[in-house]
């Protein structure tokens, strides 16, 4: 009847680990899952649950394997290697068991697994004490130490049992100073004199059969810290934005704390007690370490999913040790909107339009004022009502010669009436063309002048018209009355350009300083006589504003305007 159960046991085993583990989730906690062993000592290894593997398997089935080969280990109670529960069993371990193994937790849905490493070793000197695979502890003079020998548990459940003895190094251990507890090992007043090799036997059986147990630490004292009171390095009683929802992971760091006294509450309760009935907000205890002479301890505070419940409240750190207390708190606030970010960028963008529009202004400033005249001024504009006959008083240097008044001739009595006057509307006083013979030169052009809202110097870049300019008496009353007595702009025109106006008369000089030139540029016949022409729009933009003429209103000018007269030399 034993061998038919044992039978059918192994047929189940067989059965449930042909499942294949290939779609397992792995556990990758390698670093945790060391074990070492002397040869032909007994070992337990334990596979971790499924919460611990994030998983919550119902009615599972655990195997352990040999990952070399994924042989399970079967529940046979007489095999040297076995499976109890969640155990793997070596009784005892040999040489040839080093490697990895794998324990996987299925159900119907879910599979998970982790690997262990198993090293089985042997103490080749014969010494009682084996420092490479020793256990390191920490303990601080004149306290009361306590030295665990591990992973004792497993068999200390089994009975009978032997006492566990302690020994350092290789010596058995006696005295007033040292109290043997179960797995423990207590010093009273420890001093630099107990560092030194610790190793823990017990006396384990199993079907009859008698097996050593043993494990070797390796004790380090350290001069205890000053007596002072733990420090709470974080948090720093200050509160922290989060938005509702989210995961938020708060870490509680203490210095100088006893092991395990350090914890975390939310209004006066612990934190297992407060959300008992909820696994929302738990503490992960991290194993405690030492940091510059200092034990230093870190519990955190893991918020799954952070809730309106959770605001406000002062989740508070403690840290103890025998000579005091301190506590810090951290509160949680709802997450203010940060409106910097989109107030940059409305500035930026403001920037750039205001940017563009500077610029595009800029550039079309001009098109942009003649298009709102051409559309907004009427014919009879304010200037035009001012009582003054003439939109412009047309000065230019008249000389004998032919070689540098030809295009200059054929510019101002030629184009400037055509685009000026026929296109645009514009009423001229064109010297040379429309004072009569006479006259008195002098008082005509005072008259006119002051008649005249624009002043239209025309100049040409030889010293001999410069000087011929400057001579006349008509150039040295037009600018005078211009610039102090009448107060009108003027407008300067460059047949071509001048870098040099040290030749010039200071009151020319005076006008290229503070209202600066226009430079024509001649173009092609066809389009020099164009209004909407770079040139001529400049030129526009400085006259008085008048609104661009259809052709029936061109058509209907007198005669005397559309047609230029004959040059006068005087």
């Amino acid at each position: 009847m034993k061998a038919t159960t044992l039978f059918s046991c192994s047929l189940t085993t067989v059965f449930l680990s042909s499942i294949k583990a290939d779609h397992c989730n792995v556990c990758n906690m390698s670093s945790k899952l060391q074990h070492f062993v002397l040869e032909g000592q007994p070992l337990a290894m334990k596979c971790l649950s499924g919460k611990m593997l994030n998983m919550e398997l119902k009615e599972h089935n655990l195997t352990w394997y040999k990952a070399d080969d994924h042989t399970p280990v079967l529940e046979d109670p007489y095999s040297r290697i076995q499976q109890r529960a969640s155990f793997i069993w070596f009784l005892p371990a040999v040489l040839e068991d080093s490697g990895s193994y794998e324990c996987a937790i299925r159900n119907s849905t879910h599979c998970s697994k982790m690997y262990f490493k198993l090293t089985v070793f042997r103490n080749t000197d014969g010494s009682c004490f084996n420092a490479k695979f020793a256990l390191l502890q920490y303990v601080f003079t004149e306290t009361n130490a306590k030295i665990v020998c591990p992973n004792l548990n497993y068999f200390t459940d089994e009975k009978p049992i032997l006492n566990v003895l302690w020994y350092k190094d290789c010596k058995l251990i006696k005295g007033r100073r040292f109290q043997l507890l179960d797995n423990f090992l207590t010093i009273a007043n420890t001093t630099v004199d107990d560092h030194g090799n610790y190793t823990c036997q017990i006396s384990y059986y199993y079907m009859g059969k008698r097996y050593n147990i043993s494990r070797d630490i390796r004790l380090k004292i350290t001069e205890s810290p000053p007596r002072m009171p733990p420090e709470i390095l974080f948090p720093r009683n200050h509160s922290i934005e989060v938005e509702l929802g989210t995961n938020i992971i708060i870490d509680c760091n203490a210095s100088g704390a006893e092991e395990d006294h350090v914890f975390w509450t939310v209004n006066n309760s612990y934190i297992d007690h407060y959300y008992k009935h909820s696994k929302n907000v738990f503490e992960i205890y991290e194993k405690a370490i030492f940091l510059e002479g200092k034990p230093f301890s870190r519990v955190r505070l893991n918020i799954s999913k952070v809730r309106n419940e959770e605001y406000e409240n002062a989740f508070v750190c403690h840290a103890l040790n025998s000579f005091g207390q301190v506590a810090a708190h951290v509160i949680l606030r709802s997450k203010v909107r940060d409106f910097r970010g989109p107030l940059i960028g409305m500035f930026l963008v403001g920037f750039l339009l205001t940017t563009a529009t500077i610029l595009f202004y800029s550039f079309f400033k001009i098109d942009i004022i003649l298009w709102y005249r051409s559309s907004h001024c009427p014919l009879t504009s304010k200037e035009a009502s001012d009582g003054k006959t003439y939109d412009a008083f047309v000065l230019y240097p008249t000389a004998d010669t032919a070689a540098h008044t030809c295009s200059l001739d054929n510019f101002v009595l030629t184009l400037l009436p055509e685009v000026l006057e026929r296109q645009c509307g514009y009423k001229l006083f064109i010297v040379g063309r429309d004072d009569l013979p006479g006259q008195a030169v002098v008082s005509v052009t005072e008259d006119t002048i002051k008649q005249s809202r624009r002043l239209m110097v025309i100049l040409e870049p030889e010293p001999s018209s410069c000087s011929m300019l400057a001579e006349t008496s008509e150039q040295q009353i037009a600018v005078y009355n211009a610039l102090v007595q009448c107060g009108i702009k003027v407008i300067l025109i460059e047949m071509e350009r001048i870098t040099d106006y040290t030749s010039m008369p200071e009151s020319i000089q005076y006008i290229k300083q503070k209202h600066g030139s226009i430079r024509w540029k001649e173009d092609s016949a066809e389009k020099s006589q164009l209004a909407n022409t770079r040139f001529w729009k400049n030129v526009r933009y400085q006259m008085p504003p008048r609104r661009t003429m259809s052709l029936s209103e061109i058509h209907l000018l007198p005669q005397s305007q559309s047609s230029p007269v004959m040059t006068i030399r005087r």
